[in-house]
């Protein structure tokens, strides 16, 4: 026990001095705290400049609600509990397969540093965008995930800062189905995932912007705002959603979950019973504990 009590010490002030050192821009290249804004402001001009609704408002809807989602979900979450949990559900998992004289590193494939780099990075991308989607699908699919992700698809007007709203379980349950997919393909340098992050950021950011782009042939292997619009569609036609990409559309148009019936410029977003759903930020984050 006191083992774990030293971890979950040791994320908290390593994770502290890590932010602190975001914020003084003592890390650089891989600053994703300066890289989360640049890219949403970026992303931001670009729905003035190009709106897709030309009448939805710049600060449209919910627009501070889902700013602060944003910094919330991306920095501050991980200082309240997701390293220090994290780390600790990794150790504990280590040590229960100790116990019958299995390593987490038996379930190492290959080693990515005997990869190219660019092979390495591309294998960790398609595999952990894999596996989101399919983590996805199960966030719609169980009721008692739903739940959770319901503050997600109550959005009501897109944006590109709607791409964080989430409930706070949501990362915990992507990281607990990555955990031995990733142990499988090995370890990486710090900043060439940062690669994979930013460009991940980007897309999501964009699939949730007011644009209406498709990306032409690209439409095929990454996911855009005319697609991803139809996943928070209000009325869909089968239960349990449809367009589940993160980064690529890909997995849905070879699985058979890829729908997009015309122009969804102007479709009403949100779920059934949408109207009696919590607005502000602690009411969402409490709505699965109280649910009837």
């Amino acid at each position: 026990m006191e083992k774990y009590l030293d971890i979950i010490k040791n994320s908290y002030s390593g994770y502290w001095n890590y932010l602190k050192q975001e914020l003084l821009f003592q890390n650089h290249w891989d600053n994703y705290f300066y890289g989360l804004i640049a890219i949403s402001l970026i992303v931001w001009l670009l729905e003035i400049v190009f709106p897709w609704r030309k009448n939805q408002s710049i600060f449209r809807k919910d627009f501070w609600l889902d700013t602060f989602y944003m910094f919330f979900n991306f920095f501050l979450l991980n200082l309240i509990v997701l390293i220090a949990l994290s780390n600790t559900v990794a150790q504990f998992f280590d040590d229960l397969l100790s116990t019958i004289g299995i390593s987490i590193g038996s379930f190492q494939l290959f080693d990515v540093d005997d990869l190219p780099k660019w092979l390495g990075l591309l294998i960790f991308f398609l595999v952990s965008d894999f596996v989101q989607w399919n983590t996805h699908r199960l966030l719609h699919r169980v009721e008692f995930l739903w739940n959770f992700h319901k503050v997600h698809h109550s959005v009501k007007q897109m944006g590109f800062a709607a791409h964080l709203r989430y409930h706070w379980m949501e990362p915990v349950v992507y990281k607990s189905l990555l955990y031995i997919p990733m142990a499988v393909i090995g370890g990486f340098d710090a900043q060439d995932v940062a690669i994979v992050y930013f460009f991940s950021i980007a897309i999501g950011h964009l699939n949730h912007a007011n644009l209406g782009w498709s990306y032409g042939p690209l439409k095929y292997l990454f996911n855009n705002p005319k697609m991803h619009i139809w996943h928070h569609s209000k009325e869909l036609p089968v239960r349990y959603g449809v367009n589940f990409g993160l980064t690529l559309s890909v997995w849905d148009y070879i699985f058979k979950t890829n729908y997009i019936p015309h122009d969804g410029r102007d479709i009403e977003l949100g779920f059934e019973g949408d109207e009696n759903f919590p607005q502000n930020f602690i009411q969402q984050e409490l709505y699965p504990l109280h649910k009837d």
